[in-house]
């Protein structure tokens, strides 16, 4: 479990079936899994590019925070939000 509760040393992956594609005539990213896609926005894209099944959490938000010079804190809230809404539609498992 981490600081908040949840998670610390997972390393999320996409699912066996489930990968983020960028559609080049929309010009948008989708993440696609069995009969489901999901318009993604771009902070979530820079997650889930991360989300390789080596990179724990922590480095993911380190990565994040210091790629984007932001608070570590509020990018660590968003990426645990993130990844817990899609592990419940198993499109990520962590």
């Amino acid at each position: 479990m981490s600081q908040s509760g949840q998670l610390v040393g997972a390393a999320p992956r996409l699912p066996r079936g489930v990968r983020l594609k960028h559609d080049d005539t929309r010009g948008e990213w989708l993440l696609l899994a069995p009969e489901r896609v999901v318009k993604v926005d771009p902070i979530a894209v820079a997650i889930l590019q991360r989300c390789d099944g080596v990179a724990t959490i922590e480095a993911i938000v380190d990565d994040l925070a210091a790629t984007y010079s932001a608070d570590r804190a509020r990018i660590d809230t968003d990426v645990r939000a993130l990844l817990a809404d899609l592990a419940a539609k198993r499109m990520v498992d962590l």
